[in-house]
């Protein structure tokens, strides 16, 4: 990793501020969600669920929308459900919000109600599915099936682009026409994360600058990996050489499965470890892992400032959790305006200088920088990465239905069963 891509351990004291255990642990519960869906045979799951894999055919599916935006108004108020500690508070308060209210008049009932990607969807989906209102006007949804779902079954209202001059002039690169919504027609991102490398210097003798190290024979029986398919094969395409993820075919999975069945043949993985694995590294267990960054944060801040989070050459896969507004929302124009709003520099400055992800405004770091007094978050590359770490951010592959899920897993999942 390059000098100026390091993470600075003065730095890091800071990062526990904002990323506190039950927020990190959300990606977990998706990915775990995943996991037991795909072992239960996720075709079965969906079904359950009354889910198709295909385009919906619901009541947004024939709605002219630009005809439905012209005749929305402002109601004043702002129903939405955010993950818990996803905001800037204060005594309770949330800064943002209230400044939001006075500017706009626009009362705002937050809610922090939502604890994992898969049973929120769980609650909402058949009370859209009867075309009722979910009564939220905003929703905070990571990429992934789920989001895949709410946009094939058309659950959701295309976003207002005139309404939204903010995102269109202050949006990072890294958020823009994402592969799970081209153009943004549904979603803008609200925060994003990382899934890299963690190792132990102390044990691997040598840094650690690629995802190649997780198959190095040197470390043979002290390796970890990830126990959901979505990483595992995530990792075997980047080690591959496999960038575009995002236009991946199953001649590319099947690639990564074989060099990962090599790994895993030749003894280099101790274990697929799912939240375990950072106890793992802390423990000396493993000496070098997958990882989520916001564990080996905490780890560094909970007696094992040894261990050290990297993003690989080869690149580190990116998350997003977006915003986005679900059919049949009652105010959906307020909605709008806190979008527009939230994508001021200002506005995110707010935000970012307590939540420490990734920002999708640039223009932030100036604002945290010089007008909030606080570089240690100016500077941090995990939440403004230099261009050459954006450089290496990779894109999940995003299924267009089930039977490709179904494919994906079958792949994947003996490899860890194993």
């Amino acid at each position: 990793m390059p000098k100026e891509e390091a993470i600075d351990p003065d730095i890091d004291v800071a990062l526990i501020r904002g990323l506190t255990e039950g927020r990190l642990s959300r990606r977990t519960l998706l990915r775990g969600a995943a996991a037991g869906a795909a072992a239960a045979g996720i075709g079965g799951f969906l079904a359950a669920c009354g889910v198709s894999g295909s385009k919906g055919t619901g009541a947004g599916a024939d709605v002219d929308w630009d005809a439905f935006w012209s005749k929305q108004k402002k109601q004043g108020t702002l129903d939405w459900a955010n993950w818990p500690l996803y905001i800037d508070t204060s005594h309770g308060e949330h800064p943002s919000i209230d400044l939001f209210t006075k500017q706009t008049g626009i009362k705002v009932n937050y809610k922090p109600v939502i604890q994992d990607n898969a049973a929120f969807f769980a609650q909402i989906r058949p009370v859209l599915q009867a075309e009722q209102s979910i009564g939220y006007d905003l929703i905070v949804i990571t990429d992934g099936w789920e989001l895949t779902q709410m946009i094939n079954n058309r659950w959701l209202i295309p976003l207002d682009r005139g309404r939204m001059p903010n995102f269109q002039k202050y949006a990072a690169a890294t958020v823009r026409d994402p592969s799970y919504d081209p153009g943004n027609q549904y979603t803008v991102t609200w925060q994003s994360g990382l899934t890299g490398v963690a190792y132990d210097p102390s044990k691997t003798g040598r840094p650690v600058d690629s995802v190649q190290d997780l198959f190095d024979p040197a470390f043979k029986g002290k390796v970890g990996m990830m126990s959901d398919d979505t990483e595992l094969g995530a990792v075997g395409m980047l080690a591959n050489g496999m960038d575009d993820q995002a236009n991946s075919t199953p001649d590319d999975w099947r690639a990564a499965a074989e060099l990962l069945k090599k790994q895993r043949d030749d003894g280099i993985v101790r274990q697929y470890y799912d939240q375990s694995y950072i106890k793992a590294l802390e423990d000396g267990d493993t000496w070098i892992s997958q990882a989520w960054s916001g564990d080996v944060f905490q780890a560094n801040h909970s007696g094992f400032p040894n261990l050290k989070f990297v993003v690989p050459k080869e690149g580190a896969m990116i998350w997003h959790d977006n915003c986005m507004i679900p059919l049949h929302a009652a105010h959906p124009v307020d909605a709008m305006e806190w979008i527009n709003f939230y994508y001021q520099p200002s506005i995110q400055a707010m935000i970012e200088d307590w939540v420490w992800y990734l920002c999708p405004v640039p223009g932030a770091r100036q604002v945290i920088a010089n007008e909030l007094d606080d570089p240690a978050v100016a500077k941090s590359p995990l939440v403004f990465p230099p261009r050459s770490m954006q450089s290496r951010f990779r894109e999940y592959y995003t299924f267009k239905g089930v039977e490709e899920h179904d494919e994906y897993t079958s792949i994947f999942d003996p490899i860890i069963q194993s």
